[in-house]
């Protein structure tokens, strides 16, 4: 992806986009970013490359993680409640370089906020393609208290070192309330016909 030669700052960043998105409306952050970025640019994983982002935060494991998940992209399973979730995205350089081959191991509480730390429901691995991206179907997490809302994940590029975080809901009451919640590592999340489509890009360190 070509980087522009502009020297200028961007008038919002994403740095911006995700704190704006705890103070304003979503409607409000739309019409921004739908004006800055295009629409294509919001239902895309991968964003408009615009200058040099800091690298995705860092979160605590937390005591559920299974190593050796299955390789897959979708943790539906028959019989499973909840609603349905898809979220996809890209894994990057602070220059928006893409990664391929990227690592990317999910866990999360089921819609009742229980974990299965038995087998490997919603749990699964998979790998970014040639554009770095990656795309996830599963459900929306129950609330795990005294936690918000969340999904763990771990991101690892090849030759590089493991990232391990969470992301997190936007306007869920109980972020207020999370003391590792963080701002930054919200998705962007929208309604459509009843799944909740979110986007979230990781920014590995060069």
């Amino acid at each position: 992806m070509a980087r522009t030669e502009s020297r200028a700052k961007p008038a919002w960043t994403r740095r911006e986009l995700l704190g704006a998105s705890l103070a304003i409306p979503a409607t409000v952050i739309l019409t921004r970013v739908t004006m800055a970025c295009s629409a294509e640019a919001w239902a895309s994983p991968t964003p408009e490359c615009r200058d040099p982002d800091e690298p995705t935060p860092a979160m605590t494991e937390g005591p559920f993680f299974t190593p050796d998940s299955p390789e897959r992209t979708s943790l539906l399973e028959p019989g499973m409640t909840g609603t349905r979730l898809r979220l996809s995205g890209a894994v990057m350089t602070p220059r928006c370089v893409p990664i391929p081959g990227a690592l990317l191991d999910f866990w999360q509480a089921d819609d009742q906020g229980v974990y299965d730390n038995v087998g490997y429901r919603l749990r699964g691995h998979q790998f970014s393609n040639e554009n770095g991206r990656y795309s996830l179907e599963t459900v929306v997490p129950g609330l795990y208290p005294p936690r918000t809302r969340h999904i763990h994940v771990k991101v690892q590029g090849p030759g590089r070192p493991m990232l391990t975080t969470q992301l997190f809901f936007p306007d869920e009451p109980t972020n207020r309330v999370d003391r590792i919640f963080h701002p930054e590592l919200v998705m962007r999340v929208r309604d459509d016909d009843g799944v909740k489509v979110a986007v979230f890009d990781f920014i590995l360190p060069e």
